[in-house]
């Protein structure tokens, strides 16, 4: 491998020797620069080195239609000064193609787990497709800084309320420290870390007059959703969660101890709800169906996957 003194003219003529597929020239006045030009009349600049452990790496510095010879020379001197203390850019480089972008990490690696344990999976993945991916999606995720995350909510704030935007720096908080905790290439440093939850101020209370709740009630009875006039004051006299009422199952009330016992709540564990004279009665008042749910749809027999249309409907 011949080795001389690179020139700018030098670098603009040198050729691959005939019958070859490259030809490796190297500079005598800048150590371990290295030009490789190819049977294809291209031509590379690299650093070829030793790191540590005596292991010879290639280090790609810049095709030579990018990069003039100074240019070179200056980026090996950089790399050679990183080798002296210890550093291996090859190795840092090949590190550094690992990182996946945010859009990878978010299908590839955050939904498959949180699907096997959350419930509310589907919830992360709409407000990541809606209001995260658009942004971020394409970005490598060491691209995210502080800055990214402050101009996020900074736009976010002007269409949703606190509460919203707490919901999603929750979810990115927790998505960038599991991308720490596994170790992902480029997740060492969470972008979150320091960013104040927004204050929220949400109380409003409003309380329906007696005329309203007689309408609310001839509005539910009317609905086209048969179930929905038992479904609405199930939540109001007991103020367990829809899912909570909408999966119920008759077993699962006990009328002698007025208790109904919830299988599977948002926490993981089951818990009872003790059950008032009004509640029992309008237990006793919903149909029975074929079938183990107290609160079916009729048609499936299968609880509901949703009443919020059914329920808009009524209350608006």
């Amino acid at each position: 491998m011949p080795k001389l003194k690179f020139t700018s003219q030098f670098i603009k003529t040198a050729i691959c020797e005939e019958g070859k597929r490259k030809t490796l020239f190297f500079d005598a006045d800048c150590k371990w620069l290295m030009l490789e030009v190819r049977a294809t009349q291209t031509a590379t600049y690299y650093l070829r080195y030793q790191n540590s452990r005596r292991k010879t790496r290639l280090l790609k510095i810049g095709n030579v239609r990018d990069l003039s010879l100074p240019q070179a020379r200056q980026m090996a001197d950089k790399y050679r000064a990183m080798i002296a203390m210890g550093g291996d850019p090859a190795a840092d480089n090949a590190l550094h193609r690992q990182v996946p972008v945010f859009h990878a990490f978010i299908h590839e690696q955050y939904l498959p787990y949180i699907q096997g344990y959350k419930r509310s999976w589907k919830a992360d993945a709409g407000l990541l497709k809606n209001h995260i991916e658009p942004v971020w999606g394409k970005k490598y995720l060491d691209q995210i800084t502080k800055t990214d995350v402050i101009a996020l909510f900074a736009k976010h704030r002007t269409t949703h309320a606190p509460g919203s935007c707490n919901r999603l720096m929750v979810l990115l908080r927790y998505m960038f420290g599991l991308a720490k905790k596994w170790e992902v290439p480029g997740g060492s440093n969470n972008p979150m870390t320091g960013i104040p939850m927004m204050k929220e101020d949400n109380q409003h209370e409003r309380y329906l007059t007696t005329e309203e709740a007689q309408r609310l009630y001839e509005e539910l009875i009317g609905s086209d959703n048969s179930m929905l006039q038992f479904i609405i004051p199930m939540l109001i006299l007991t103020g367990a969660r829809k899912r909570e009422v909408l999966d119920a199952r008759w077993e699962d009330f006990d009328f002698e101890r007025s208790a109904w016992r919830i299988h599977t709540t948002k926490l993981g564990h089951p818990r009872h709800v003790p059950l008032s004279g009004g509640a029992i009665s309008l237990l006793k008042s919903v149909p029975h169906f074929n079938c183990a749910w107290a609160f079916p749809n009729p048609k499936t027999l299968k609880p509901y996957v949703s009443i919020y249309f059914s329920w808009h409907t009524a209350r608006c």
